[in-house]
Order: C-alpha cells, then structure tokens, then sequence
C-alpha cells in the first residue's frame, strides 16, 4: 500500500529559490536561497533526518 510520506514545492520568486516540505512528522517548513543548490543541499539533510527512523 502506498502512503504519502511528504509534498515538496520548489519555487523561484524572483532571484530567490523556495523549497517548501510538508509532512505529517515535521510539519511545514520552507527554506529560502539565492543558491538552488544550497535550497536543495538543504531540503535534502533535513528529510534524510526526518526519514531515517521508519
């Protein structure tokens, strides 16, 4: 059976990259960066963090 483990919004607001995450054990949380790959460096740790334990 499949579950829904979190939604992932990436967006660009001008010169800025947001990744928002939403899930049911960390809640919503969004990091913000001039930098895509320090937006998803980011993004990355924190759900290895969050996932690790199931």
């Amino acid at each position: 059976m499949e579950e829904i483990l979190c939604n992932v919004e990436l967006v660009k607001d001008n010169n800025d990259f947001i990744a928002r995450i939403q899930s049911d054990l960390g809640g919503m949380r969004e990091y913000k960066s001039s930098n895509f790959e320090e937006v998803l460096e980011q993004l990355m740790i924190d759900l290895q963090e969050e996932f690790e334990s199931i």
